[in-house]
């Protein structure tokens, strides 16, 4: 028997249509499939709700991840249907499955398996931010979550800032919205005045936001970044370089 196809299905990263941040490819094909690997069942079928799905959502079957135990997946439990000769999706609960989130280890069961997978395209806020940010694109690294509590924090972000100077390279990593604001704080308190920082807040939304500017130009900043998704990215120029 053939096997199914795996399609990685990029979600929306907030309130805004599908239609104008989902090529017209990537929703042909998602209408079209009935069995998916979440994280969440309940957002998952509200965002395929607004996809406009081919089949009611009530005939689709959901597979979700157990986020405490997703090192002992299963590959009947989880791809099952594609071992059936029938096309499945790996869905995140934001942007691009497989960066921040736990799908990768599906996507290498997929993979061991001879299941074929095939990326869709759609929005990637990490790489929205780095597009808009102005600091290097072609060398750049992706940290995820920094640790919680100081002084671990803390010397986490000066040893990113020791990084990007030694290595002319841009560094990414989001925080839990709510902790937007000590984040800012931290960073101001830690990075080097001339350090260059971009917070990009809510993009491909209506009150996207996206501010590049010096640590200096950060203390003297007065808004509120609350519960906006973000991603944050530091930029140290080597010290020999000058700048153009």
């Amino acid at each position: 028997m053939t096997f199914g196809k795996l399609y990685l299905v990029p979600n929306l990263l907030g309130a805004t249509r599908p239609e104008r941040v989902l090529p017209a490819g990537t929703l042909d094909i998602v209408r079209r499939l009935r069995h998916f690997v979440v994280e969440n069942t309940r957002t998952s079928r509200r965002v395929l709700s607004r996809l406009g799905m081919e089949c009611p959502i009530d005939d689709i079957e959901f597979i979700e991840l157990d986020k405490h135990d997703t090192r002992n997946l299963d590959l009947m439990e989880h791809l099952g249907a594609c071992l059936q000769g029938e096309d499945m999706g790996l869905m995140s609960e934001a942007g691009t499955p497989c960066v921040a989130d736990p799908g990768a280890l599906v996507v290498d069961l997929a993979h061991s398996a001879g299941i074929q997978v095939v990326p869709l395209v759609g929005p990637n806020a990490m790489i929205l931010a780095l597009m808009a940010s102005g600091f290097n694109g072609q060398a750049f690294a992706f940290h995820g979550y920094l640790p919680i509590k100081s002084p671990e924090r803390q010397n986490a972000i000066k040893e990113l800032e020791r990084r990007s100077s030694s290595r002319n390279e841009t560094e990414l990593f989001i925080e839990t919205p709510f902790r937007n604001n000590a984040m800012l704080q931290d960073l101001c308190k830690c990075l080097h005045p001339a350090t260059r920082l971009c917070v990009a807040s809510n993009l491909t939304c209506d009150d996207e936001q996206v501010i590049s500017q010096d640590i200096a130009a950060w203390k003297t900043f007065k808004g509120d970044l609350n519960k906006k998704p973000a991603v944050f990215l530091v930029y140290c120029e080597p010290r020999h370089s000058t700048r153009k």
